[in-house]
């Protein structure tokens, strides 16, 4: 179906976010004589350079690709990207291959979808946890472009809870990467939850590392700086948290260290994907993760533009959608009082029926 390449203003940006990829897959098989005619659609994936088993962003993205086709009856096909410079190149590759919707992961390749969508009106684009934008960073529309954004305000909103019923200290903390909406997104959320857990238990838990209202906090200044995250933890500890939630890519694992150096029995609050199975070494550390849930949305995205329902209004995952959640309890479920997780269940109900609302200055908006 062609497309206008007309571009207009988008009155919000979404998240900034992670980085996200995909795996190499085979041609689609003719259909056996007699049998139904195979379908024409082909969806695709493109990775950025973490791969697809990094049991993160790339990984679950590409799993949703893969159920969508599966239920389509038809075989995806993906390129990896070993460098930054490849992004464009494979976008191409897989149009050459007569992809008719391809998916994008990540900040990292919006310039990459966004050149590619503009050339190529014919070809439609999910670019997951982004929104592309122009050269100047103000934001955009292309008709063939969907965002793929989450609320993780809101499933935030349920650990924050949770962290402050687990505290023994009556003090947890939160740091971030770089403060971008899409961290910051996270942060406010956790405040909140705190905020709520002792309005209804008449507690006076504080948190370390974010202030909702100035939108300032701890930051490390980067998402690989291990050292300067195990230092930004060491200095959480200082002031008596012991659980942290890091919104900092793998950086949680610098702050588990610390608190292994520290003796700490502290908890660490994962986010965008189950630490528990991303890095289960430190199992025992995780009290939950804040969850982006890839699989689902990335499923939902590509089942529609195989029903020839393609649209580009935002796809924002929430609580209701199942777009964002928290991850179980796991090893740390025993040592909670279950009175408590009734109560996340039902401020996880009351989100969804808008009894109890989540607002944040960086939540996406349709």
């Amino acid at each position: 179906m062609q497309r206008s390449t007309k571009v207009t203003s988008l009155v919000a940006m979404g998240a900034f976010a992670a980085l996200v990829l995909s795996g190499c897959g085979a041609a689609p098989e003719p259909a056996e004589s007699g049998g139904p005619a195979a379908s024409d659609f082909l969806p695709c994936a493109v990775s950025d350079l973490t791969g697809f088993d990094d049991k993160d962003f790339n990984e679950l993205t590409y799993d949703g690709v893969k159920a969508a086709a599966e239920t389509l009856g038809v075989e995806p096909k993906a390129t990896e990207s070993a460098s930054e410079d490849q992004y464009s190149g494979n976008i191409e590759a897989l149009m050459g291959e007569g992809c008719d919707f391809i998916v994008t992961v990540g900040f990292a390749l919006a310039t990459a979808t966004r050149d590619a969508a503009q050339a190529n009106p014919d070809v439609d684009f999910a670019l997951i946890d982004s929104t592309v934008a122009n050269d100047d960073f103000s934001p955009l529309v292309l008709d063939n472009v969907k965002p793929v954004l989450f609320d993780t305000a809101q499933a935030a909103v349920l650990a924050g809870y949770l962290a402050a019923g687990a505290s023994k200290t009556g003090v947890v903390g939160t740091y971030g990467g770089m403060p971008f909406p899409s961290v910051t997104v996270f942060m406010d959320g956790f405040v909140d939850g705190v905020a709520h857990y002792n309005e209804v238990h008449g507690a006076s838990v504080t948190v370390v590392g974010w202030d909702k209202a100035t939108q300032n906090g701890l930051f490390v200044g980067s998402f690989d700086d291990q050292n300067q995250a195990k230092t930004v933890t060491s200095g959480l500890l200082d002031q008596n948290v012991d659980v942290i939630m890091p919104v900092a890519g793998t950086l949680f694992k610098a702050s588990i260290e610390a608190m292994k150096d520290r003796g700490s029995e502290g908890a660490i609050i994962g986010v965008n994907s189950d630490a528990f199975v991303s890095a289960p070494e430190y199992k025992e550390y995780y009290l939950t993760s804040v969850l982006k849930n890839l699989t689902t949305a990335a499923k939902e995205v590509t089942l529609a533009a195989g029903a020839d329902s393609f649209d580009n209004t935002a796809y924002i995952g929430t609580l209701e959608n199942d777009g964002v959640g928290i991850a179980p309890t796991h090893e740390w479920e025993s040592k909670l009082d279950p009175a408590l997780l009734d109560e996340v269940e039902a401020l996880k109900a009351d989100i969804i029926s808008g009894a109890f609302v989540v607002s944040s200055p960086s939540s996406p908006k349709l």
